[in-house]
């Protein structure tokens, strides 16, 4: 089986290889990869920035059918097409984990980064990580929801946003118009903010009904702050942009040190939260 793999430590070790086809052992399944999203993090992996073991596959925003599963697996998610979640395992058993919050267990281990993920024709994860998706969402989209649950971990847990908020998301990606999406949704007003060279993601904010700022001009005052740009002058712009007893919210990933005005947290007296990954909720369906 062919897939994308990062092949060594450092920047640029990325090539397609030639890698073994597992077959499902008990509580797994093997998913038919249908679309993959390429992720800000596979970018700071390629470019040695973001922790990963290698040999490794890359590609964790998944979306495909089962096609087989290991012992102890249900048949009837044969033929399913599905969304998956990102992580691989965790220790189970630390507090945590216990609490739901498996995204940040210190053992937590990720398709894409720790064992191989969905840049090639097949994946298998456990089944435990599934999630059935509607009929009439096409696999594309539904590739994003991986990266849509990461934008409601960040905001939602806690909630970051109240009605009527003045809402700045800073980075017009894809993250940043997901998180402008959530942020309207819980009442917030919103503005999306880049740089020049935005123009294209900026319109398409707009098309989206959002008002648009652009680095170099003054930045609007918001209540709350969303970062996804994770470049050294988007945080700064964050941290200047929110109000006094605001909140930033980080989402965006620099990979490396940044120089920030960080008094003004003092001064301002600012909260800053921030979200990885995504958390199951218990006693969800799927």
């Amino acid at each position: 089986m062919i897939g994308l793999t990062k092949v060594a430590s450092g920047e640029g070790f990325v090539e397609l290889t030639e890698r073994p086809e597992r077959v499902p052992e008990a509580g797994e399944v093997a998913v038919d990869v249908h679309a993959v999203g390429i992720c800000g993090t596979d970018l700071h992996i390629w470019l040695g920035e973001y922790p990963s073991v290698p040999p490794v596959t890359m590609g964790h925003e998944v979306c495909g059918t089962v096609s087989a599963v290991g012992e102890g697996v249900a048949g009837d998610w044969i033929g399913a097409r599905v969304a998956v979640e990102t992580f691989f395992s965790t220790c189970g058993v630390c507090a945590y984990c216990r609490a739901g919050k498996l995204s940040v267990c210190e053992q937590r281990r990720s398709i894409g980064t720790h064992v191989d993920g969905g840049f090639a024709p097949r994946l298998v994860l456990p089944a435990r990580n599934l999630h059935r998706v509607p009929e009439a969402l096409p696999s594309e989209a539904a590739a994003l929801s991986e990266p849509l649950a990461c934008v409601c971990n960040s905001l939602l847990d806690p909630t970051a946003v109240q009605p009527g908020d003045d809402v700045l998301v800073v980075g017009p990606g894809a993250i940043g118009l997901i998180a402008a999406q959530v942020a309207r949704a819980c009442g917030g007003r919103v503005t999306v903010r880049g740089a020049p060279r935005d123009h294209a993601r900026l319109s398409l904010a707009g098309e989206l009904g959002f008002e648009t700022s652009v680095a170099g001009d003054p930045a609007p005052a918001a209540d709350v702050v969303v970062e996804c740009s994770g470049a050294e002058p988007g945080i700064a712009d964050a941290l200047r942009a929110a109000r006094r007893r605001g909140r930033i919210v980080q989402m965006g990933l620099r990979g490396a040190d940044v120089t920030l005005p960080y008094d003004l947290i003092c001064f301002h007296e600012l909260t800053v939260t921030a979200g990885f990954a995504s958390n199951r909720r218990r006693g969800g369906g799927r």
